[in-house]
């Protein structure tokens, strides 16, 4: 079906420039609100009724004339039908349906992707400051960070991902200051323990390996603790060292991995904060008031100006994070995304407002932000508020250890980013349809008990697909034919959440083809065709399963198994 759509569009395309010379619109199918309407639809006429001057329907009319004598409308095309001010609906031949499982099979995990050439694509997320474990909301940025990668890389971009974090100020002073603490033998609570300190055990593990004079190894650091309570820079440094370390195994129990770390305090040694501020005096879009320097930010669409060196001389955080992003233009990435939670909105006027101001050359609207509010995590009906281990807040460790990867992964991209999410752990942990990942797992390992089953030939490519005519495999077949478009949408449009409606989607045409038909059957073509068909339901199962980080088992409980309906 992939193959006879592209033929479609392009017959529309020359159907469109013959009725429109000069002002027809791009050719592209719609999705009918209803399957009772047909398989595609074409909303054009009711677009260009205006500019010739004519009835949407007379103009659908004229183009249903059109299309009927395009070879692939006589090839692909059952019957055109004009409805309401000017739809066009298209219902395709069966061999339209059918040919997207031989598709299907001869792409295997290739299917839906497109090939390389895409351009340089940066992604930055998760990027938590090493303070203390990563919490449930560096889980949402670092599912929603990840996925949004695969998505990319399917449309053939050549992606980097990238954790930047902040190994200074003010926040790591603090844990240095709470480490310390901990090791001349004072706790939460005690006099004499800091308002601003860290609280979690954490601290008072890393304290107990700084003072056995341990070595901790990060993905990029190590450092060997000297012991010495009043080694306050060695502290610092071996804080920093173990939570790196701690999160680096955080993310590893979350199957996700980062290409390069970008430290905040190199913009500052390689200079880069110095010649930033440097090019936006030279630029004149500075001035000096009450002894600070500020931004002309409204310049370029912002609310109001704003500072960038305090009357101190120490600078605001927006201005290292231009000079960040001047260096990632600089490294060739001529897309960058970051993914970053709710409370970062305000910095995106600002950032952009001095990229522009730099005059480097970069594009307005750079960088692309994915914002996400924070995570409310449930269990037994009642918010789950805190760690132990952490002192504050859940740990996406907890959460895993909770339920598991798979489930902490899907659920976390299962909304929009910039809606409010409550994860349920009760309902994690439910073996039946409820859960949307058990859903859609059991949709693929009762795929692979049938297939385990059938002794017929195995390679399909051969398969008489004209057999599959049933009104359950014509449901299942599009939803396999939608997986392409929909990768490129949610692409486009930073939003893997849609890969997660999608697999809903596919897992419930394919569980009421459970219910609907027998696969078994004593009519060896039949059979086999049906085989080929169940085939390539289970590789786009997987395929997109593989875009979220979630696993495609190929066995479940039999416990489990018997909660799904049929």
């Amino acid at each position: 079906m992939i193959q006879a759509k592209q033929e479609l569009l392009q017959a529309l395309a020359a159907a469109l420039a013959e009725l429109a010379p000069g002002a027809a619109p791009v050719a592209a199918f719609e999705s009918p609100k209803q399957a009772a309407h047909g398989d595609l639809a074409i909303t054009a006429a009711m677009g260009l009724a205006r500019t010739l001057k004519k009835n949407p329907r007379e103009v659908g009319q004229q183009l249903v004339e059109l299309l009927g004598r395009q070879p692939a409308f006589e090839r692909w095309v059952q019957a055109l039908e004009i409805a309401g001010p000017g739809f066009i609906n298209l219902r395709l031949k069966p061999a339209a349906r059918q040919a997207v499982v031989a598709e299907v099979l001869q792409g295997g995990e290739a299917f839906g992707r497109k090939p390389a050439g895409a351009g340089k694509l940066m992604v930055e997320f998760v990027s938590a400051n090493p303070t203390g474990p990563l919490h449930v909301g560096h889980g949402r940025q670092a599912a929603l960070g990840d996925s949004i990668c695969r998505l990319f890389e399917s449309q053939g971009w050549d992606v980097t991902r990238e954790f930047y974090y902040n190994d200074a100020g003010v926040q790591i002073q603090n844990l240095a200051t709470s480490t310390r603490c901990r090791l001349k033998g004072l706790k939460p609570g005690d006099d004499g323990w800091p308002e601003s300190a860290y609280n979690g055990d954490y601290i008072a593990d890393i304290a107990a390996d700084f003072a056995a004079k341990k070595t901790v190894h990060a993905d990029d650091r190590a450092f060997t603790a000297s012991g010495d309570a009043d080694d306050v820079d060695g502290i610092r440094q071996f804080a920093v060292a173990y939570l790196r370390h701690e999160q680096d195994l955080d993310l590893q129990a979350f199957g996700v991995r980062f290409d390069n770390y970008y430290l905040e305090s190199s913009l500052y040694a390689d200079g880069r904060v110095e010649d930033t501020v440097r090019r936006l005096v030279d630029a004149g879009k500075t001035f000096e008031d009450g002894g600070a320097l500020w931004l002309r930010s409204t310049d370029y669409g912002d609310d109001k100006d704003r500072v960038m060196r305090k009357s101190d001389g120490s600078y605001t955080y927006f201005v290292p994070d231009v000079a960040y992003h001047i260096a990632k233009f600089e490294r060739g990435f001529t897309k960058v995304i970051n993914v970053q939670g709710s409370d970062h909105h305000g910095t995106i006027a600002r950032v952009r407002a001095g990229l522009q101001a730099a005059g480097v050359g970069i594009p307005a609207g750079y960088p692309d932000y994915v914002l996400h509010k924070m995570v409310t995590v449930m269990k037994g009906g009642q918010e789950v508020k805190i760690s132990k281990r952490a002192g504050s807040y859940v740990t996406l460790r907890d959460l895993i250890d909770w339920t598991s990867r798979d489930a902490v992964r899907y659920f976390l991209i299962s909304r929009k980013a910039d809606t409010e999410f409550v994860f349920d752990i009760d309902l994690a942990l439910k073996a039946n349809d409820e859960n949307p990942v058990f859903y859609v797992q059991y949709a693929h390992a009762r795929i692979c008990s049938v297939l385990a089953q059938y002794q017929g030939e195995t390679d399909f490519a051969g398969a008489d697909l004209s057999r599959l005519t049933a009104p359950s495999e014509y449901a299942l077949m599009l939803q396999l034919a939608a997986y392409p478009g929909m990768l490129e949408r949610a692409a486009a449009e930073h939003a893997p959440h849609d890969v997660a409606f999608y697999l809903r989607d596919l897992a419930a045409a394919f569980h009421s083809y459970y219910a609907a038909e027998r696969f078994l059957v004593d009519d060896p073509a039949l059979a086999r065709a049906r085989m080929a068909l169940l085939a390539a339901t289970a590789q786009v199962l997987r395929n997109a399963l593989g875009m979220l980080g979630v696993s495609a088992p190929t066995s479940m409980s039999r416990a489990a198994a018997e909660e799904v309906p049929a």
